[in-house]
């Protein structure tokens, strides 16, 4: 522990760092992989829609003996469509059939009570219709269509039409997976689920936001100087947040995890899985995006601009000049040192570390640049 915590304490400080930037073909490809396997599981299995949405009954039974399982049984020969029973903490039992309607919850119920052997006055049935879930659904799409919209304006406005992209591709991806991972598991798609979708896509912005500041700040006056090209400064801002969006995502994802796997396994309390499991899985998929899919895409985009492009091609010239010589390349650890006393050529929040991944000085802490401003 006392290792990983020594290395924390060097990402934090900027003296290592990764090859985000450079490795984003993997990332890409593994995006890919990953995004095709969900959409091949929402394709073949489908959602497994709730009563919210489908219609149906949900019989509430008294106090009784019968398992869950004897109960499902009944209901779904009662029935004759699939029966969901869970078990109460006061004994009682809640019976959710889809697809009734008020004539057939009535037989079911009637059946119900002879099959368990309870009073039929006692059996609580409450009717809900297919236009309800419609209502909610419906809803859910306007409140996500703007939500993207009003994204996509602020991020143009803050940062740039690149990131705002960026972000609006991450935030596809990251629901993209959590819907394909409730149909591949089977869970219960209900209105809690709907919430937990829109909750995560506010945490799957914030990461992103954090990186794309720093990435802001860093590239400020990049085209003044002839140290770095935008990827590397783009790598630099990812390695210098990393350590902050490992420790909210992990911070953020143990209530979550406890509410997946103990309230929802362990104690079996299913209506948890609702919620538990979108935010869950959007939470590590928003994580993973903002550092391997958004920031990459950045500077993917901003390196096809004709600037940027004669940025690294000088960049690139002046290295090789200076390998040729037998000289230290700009950029690279031997330099840093000098770039203090260089304050003319270093852009405003430009790193002065090895430009991809290489030590830096301790001294900008929390991926901030070391070097000075003009």
């Amino acid at each position: 522990m006392s290792r990983l915590g020594a290395l924390g304490a060097r990402l934090y400080r900027g003296e290592v760092g990764y090859d985000f930037i450079g490795k984003r073909k993997v990332w890409y490809g593994l995006s890919i992989l990953i995004t095709i396997t969900a959409i091949l599981g929402l394709a073949v299995q489908g959602l497994n829609m709730g009563i919210e949405f489908k219609g149906g009954a949900v019989f509430t039974t008294p106090k009784t003996s019968i398992s869950v399982s004897q109960a499902q049984t009944d209901a779904q020969e009662a029935a004759g469509h699939d029966a969901i029973v869970q078990k109460l903490g006061n004994g009682t039992l809640r019976i959710q059939v889809t697809e009734l309607s008020q004539a057939q919850a009535d037989k079911v119920k009637t059946q119900l009570a002879k099959d368990l052997s309870v009073d039929e006055n006692k059996i609580a049935a409450d009717i809900v219709g297919p236009s309800w879930g419609e209502t909610i659904a419906n809803k859910a799409w306007t409140g996500l269509a703007v939500f993207m919209v009003l994204v996509v304006i602020y991020l143009a406005i803050a940062f740039e039409w690149r990131m705002a992209v960026a972000a609006l591709i991450a935030l596809i991806h990251d629901l993209t997976i959590t819907v394909g991972v409730y149909a591949l598991v089977g869970f219960e798609v209900t209105p809690g689920t709907v919430i937990g979708l829109l909750t995560i896509l506010g945490y799957s912005l914030y990461d992103t936001v954090v990186v794309f500041d720093s990435l802001k700040e860093g590239s400020k006056g990049i085209t003044k100087q002839t140290r770095w090209y935008y990827s590397e400064v783009a790598n630099r801002s990812i390695n210098g947040t990393l350590v902050r969006s490992i420790n909210t995502t992990v911070v953020a994802l143990l209530p979550v995890a406890g509410l997946l796997f103990i309230g929802g396994g362990v104690l079996g309390a299913g209506m948890l899985n609702d919620i538990s499991l979108s935010l869950f899985v959007g939470l590590a998929a928003g994580a993973y995006s903002s550092i391997f899919i958004a920031t990459p895409l950045v500077a993917d985009l901003k390196e096809r601009d004709p600037q940027m492009k004669a940025l690294k091609k000088r960049v690139l010239a002046k290295r090789a000049a200076a390998a040729a010589k037998g000289e230290p390349a700009e950029g690279s650890v031997e330099t840093d040192a000098r770039y203090d006393d260089e304050p003319e050529d270093a852009p405003n929040g430009v790193a002065t570390a090895a430009a991809v991944a290489g030590p830096r000085s301790g001294r900008g802490g929390r991926g901030r640049p070391s070097g000075r401003r003009r």
